[in-house]
């Protein structure tokens, strides 16, 4: 339950910052731009990482034929998540508010693969090195790579440009998987512990609270203390807007022409200290709800449906942007599309269980894994 609503919480801030205005009259950040934009996508991939490691053994992860099985299983589902992302790709404009995960979601489930075996410690220490190698690798090669090829990538990009596709999914894109890995190693982690202790989750929200402030400190005191605004001013130009732009909104720009670029804590930047302000949020949100669902279980019923289809309510979310009726009433199709998402995943959970896309893609996994689970008995029976 309070996995589940931690995951429905995700979904409305990506509904948020696809669909609500980013700015007011004034040009400052709306409150659900604050709110929501990076942490969303972070917590998505945080939870990612938990569902993986419960199902996978929890805090004693498979092995041997098991463990073949759980990786056959999601590489299938990373191939059909992959698929379906490249098939909405082809329906959303390039200009469209919107950038799809699901393609980077493929990637991040096969990269996550060889981690199925691992303990926690083991993985907590490998989300600590992709939250320092992966934003220096993209530093160092940002300008070596091929270009962007699109905010949302289609088959027709995949096969025109393969090299400059890969690149965008691991490194150049909105949610790079290498940097991503962070998030998910960090839940695979939390999942291989017991998340139903009171005090693990108390430690959760408190850990995670502490961690994203010391991020943001860290950050204002290296750019507005020690000299980084200075610094990154000079590279730009002395254009103070080109910098605020990735101050405050977290724009894909950034200067790799010196490494005070890793100081920056906005999000969608992906410097460490902005990995590790998200990665905080997400695993504060995860203990709360945790906390909060034995308590008032029952009245996270909302949030959990929601979050139990993810990958369905993601889906129609990014097909009815494609419509781009959103743009002249903002807070109306919001509106419509939240009161949608909550009372077609309730209705659907109490009459059918598992959303629609979930348990099309489920069974296609499960059906691979009983696969690889027969032909590992039969290869041990001759």
């Amino acid at each position: 339950m309070g996995v589940d609503a931690a995951r429905g919480l995700a979904l409305i801030g990506l509904m948020s910052v696809h669909v609500l205005p980013s700015s007011d009259e004034t040009g400052e950040p709306t409150w659900s731009h604050i709110l929501f934009s990076g942490d969303s996508a972070a917590l998505f991939a945080l939870l990612a990482g938990v569902g993986l490691a419960l199902a996978s053994g929890r805090t004693h992860p498979h092995g041997g034929r098991e463990l073949t099985a759980d990786r056959v299983a999601v590489v299938v589902r990373a191939a059909l998540t992959a698929v379906l992302g490249l098939g909405i790709g082809s329906l959303l404009s390039d200009d469209l508010p919107a950038d799809n995960i699901l393609i980077y979601y493929g990637m991040f489930f096969m990269l996550a693969a060889p981690f199925l075996r691992s303990g926690p410690t083991t993985l907590f220490g490998s989300a600590a090195l992709f939250l320092i190698m992966a934003p220096v690798l993209m530093q160092l090669l940002r300008d070596e790579l091929p270009g962007f090829v699109s905010g949302n990538p289609s088959f027709g990009d995949l096969f025109s440009q393969p090299g400059a596709t890969a690149a965008q999914l691991l490194l150049t894109g909105t949610y790079p998987a290498l940097a991503y890995l962070t998030y998910l190693l960090a839940g695979m982690g939390l999942g291989r512990i017991d998340l139903r202790r009171r005090a693990v989750q108390v430690r959760l929200l408190l850990v995670g609270v502490g961690v994203s402030v010391c991020a943001q400190a860290t950050s204002y005191v290296l750019i507005y203390r020690l000299g980084g605004y200075d610094r990154l001013l000079a590279v730009s130009s002395g254009d103070e807007q080109e910098l605020a732009d990735v101050l405050v909104w977290g724009s894909d720009w950034l200067p790799t022409d010196t490494w005070w670029s890793l100081a920056v804590a906005t999000p969608h930047t992906n410097a460490p200290l902005a990995i590790a302000v998200s990665l905080g949020t997400g695993i504060a949100v995860l203990g709360f709800f945790l906390l909060l669902s034995r308590a008032v279980g029952a009245w996270l019923l909302p949030l959990s449906a929601m979050g139990s289809m993810t990958l369905s309510l993601y889906t129609a979310h990014l097909v009815a942007l494609a419509f781009e009726v959103h743009y002249d009433r903002p807070y109306l199709w919001f509106t419509i599309q939240l009161v949608s998402a909550v009372l077609f995943s309730v209705a659907w959970q109490r009459a059918l269980g598992q959303g629609p896309l979930e348990r099309a893609v489920g069974a296609v996994a499960k059906s691979a894994r009983r696969r690889s689970m027969s032909m590992s008995s039969g290869g041990g029976s001759h």
